[in-house]
């Protein structure tokens, strides 16, 4: 760096860089000084050598700095004095050069120590604007929607293949919206018109709607009154033939004839705990054929409105049903046992209650076991233990019949214990005191049935050893170099949704690129590049191609994280 450059009268400085090439133990540091005040300009770069004669100049473009003040040496220029040219500022340096004390004379240097100016080329930044859409593509379907187009519009228009986000087509075909937007207007005149087709075109969606809405009531009266002809669904009968549906069916049927025998029994012989039971099992008859519906729902197809499906439905029938539980069942038996401790009255023979009782425990225990093996296999299915497939909720439908059937067995045995102390003592209070019993038992299942099924509808995680498998499976993959923000939501009968942030290797996937590409092809086309132009059009046509290499890696590890879990139903995979 020569310190006269800052010391003389002209207008113009640039940033010198002084190499020696002499050996290494004769080259003295590079320092650049800092430059204060100074407004950017443009001029061409500069090549200059130890004598000052121009050796080359360059097309590029090099930032120098002017004084916008005063300095010692005089006052600055008019502000309307143009850029200097090459002569000046050669002229200019020169003389610094030569002036400044301690420096080093021409002749002194030696023929391999060179002045270079640094060059440095810039491309110049595009304003886009707030709304730009001249590269967005659209679908055909929405470009005859949004736009009011007919297919036939669409068939001159430039098409465009893309890669498919959907697993079952590999390819589909789009078009630029900018195309789309000139035919709209071609078609319709004028944008005015286009709103006003678009406004008419909503009121007729409306009434359409209507219109359907309306068919529907009739087509459902026309069924309720001449009887519903249509075959029943095999999918919704193999729903009901296995699995949980299969319990749940069983338990609605036992429960059903428990409640009518044990009502049978409270009417003749009138004690609180039989009235108790008699609840209960119409308690657990509603709520089975709730969970039922809920199972019903629960297989139904996802849809535009529920595009993740219907699989919480179980949860949501199993909620209602232990919100059931607790107001009918556990109100209900711990009314009638304050009832009874208020006001006693005397009970009649329970031989017929001790029956009816010994008929209810077998055919409970009966659904309780059915209810056992269901989730020991569904347990032995998930790799889990019975009593972590229980509390976390794996199966709310069965979960619900093992609980219930659970508390009646336990309920049936309180009750006819409490009763049994009533007919040795002749004191009703012991009757009551078994109703108020079953309430609290009751009360207990709906409270715990209430807490889980909420717990699983807030969107629970699964487990941390399985997250940690997954996250393993992303992380030894070439194109990843980190996992973040790692989420695993239980979406309900078995369905996982995965989300992660992924940082890639931008080199493994440049290089996937590069593995299909002509790269003979591509280096003659990288000689061809003169201008920065042609370096624009070059870098902009790679670079897109390279984008879409990064989206085939994302689809293909969303792929195969979908075939090595079969559990997990969605993934959203994000570049960080």
């Amino acid at each position: 760096m020569f310190t006269g450059l800052a010391q003389r009268p002209w207008q113009v400085l640039c940033r010198v860089y002084l190499q020696q090439r002499a050996p290494l133990s004769q080259r003295t540091p590079r320092v650049a000084r800092p430059c204060h005040g100074w407004h950017k300009v443009e001029m061409h770069s500069l090549w200059f050598s130890h004598d000052f004669r121009v050796a080359s100049l360059a097309t590029g473009q090099v930032q120098y700095y002017c004084t916008s003040g005063s300095n010692k040496d005089g006052p600055s220029p008019p502000p309307t004095q143009g850029p200097p040219t090459t002569e000046k500022v050669l002229a200019g340096a020169a003389q610094a050069y030569s002036d400044s004390p301690g420096s080093i004379t021409p002749q002194g240097l030696t023929q391999m120590e060179t002045i270079q100016v640094k060059v440095r080329a810039v491309l110049k930044k595009r304003d886009y604007g707030s709304k730009y859409t001249q590269n967005n593509f659209i679908t055909a379907v929405r470009a005859m929607n949004e736009f009011c187009l007919k297919p036939s519009d669409l068939v001159q228009l430039r098409k465009i293949r893309r890669r498919s986000p959907h697993d079952d087509t590999e390819a589909f075909t789009v078009f630029l919206r900018s195309d789309v937007e000139v035919k709209a207007l071609d078609v319709w005149g004028s944008p005015e018109a286009l709103d006003r087709e678009r406004k008419l075109r909503k009121v007729e969606e409306r009434e359409y709607e209507e219109n359907i809405f309306r068919n529907q009531q009739l087509l459902k009266e026309y069924k309720d009154f001449w009887g519903n002809t249509k075959p029943r669904s095999g999918s919704k009968r193999a729903t009901f033939s296995q699995g949980p549906g299969k319990v749940v069916m069983v338990a609605i049927c036992i429960n059903g004839l428990n409640f009518i025998f044990k009502l049978l029994a409270w009417v003749y012989t009138g004690s609180a705990s039989m009235f108790s039971e008699a609840i209960h099992s119409l308690a657990d008859t509603c709520n089975q054929a709730l969970l039922a519906i809920g199972i019903s729902q629960s297989v139904r197809n996802p849809d535009a409105v529920h595009p993740y499906g219907f699989s919480n439905m179980r949860y949501i029938a199993s909620l209602i049903s232990g919100v059931g539980i607790f107001m009918m069942g556990a109100g209900l038996s711990w009314y009638h046992g304050i009832m009874g401790l208020l006001h006693p009255q005397p009970i009649e023979s329970l031989l017929w209650a001790y029956c009816i009782l010994a008929g209810s425990l077998v055919s409970e225990g009966a659904t309780l076991l059915v209810a056992i093996n269901e989730i020991k296999k569904s347990a032995g299915q998930q790799g889990v233990s019975f009593y972590e497939y229980v509390m976390q909720s794996r199966d709310p439908s069965t979960n619900v019949v093992l609980l219930e059937d659970s508390a009646a067995v336990l309920g049936v045995i309180m009750a006819s214990s409490c009763m049994g102390l009533t007919s040795l003592t002749g004191n009703p209070l012991y009757d009551s005191l078994g109703s108020l019993g079953v309430g609290t038992l009751l009360g207990a299942v709906s409270a715990f049935l209430i807490y889980t099924n909420t717990e699983a509808l807030l969107g629970r995680s699964i487990q941390a050893e399985h997250v940690q498998k997954l996250t393993e499976f992303l992380e030894n993959d070439p194109a990843v170099r980190a996992i973040h923000d790692v989420k695993a939501t239980d979406l309900g009968l078995s369905k996982v949704r995965f989300k992660a942030e992924v940082d890639f290797d931008g080199r493994v996937v440049t290089r996937s690129y590069l593995e299909k590409q002509d790269i003979e092809q591509i280096l003659n086309d990288i000689q061809q590049v003169k201008t920065t132009d042609e370096l624009e059009n070059f870098m902009l046509k790679h670079g897109e191609n390279i984008i879409d290499t990064l989206g085939a890696e994302v689809d293909r590890l969303e792929k195969e994280l979908k075939q090595r879990n079969p559990e997990v139903r969605h993934v959203d995979l994000e570049i960080l």
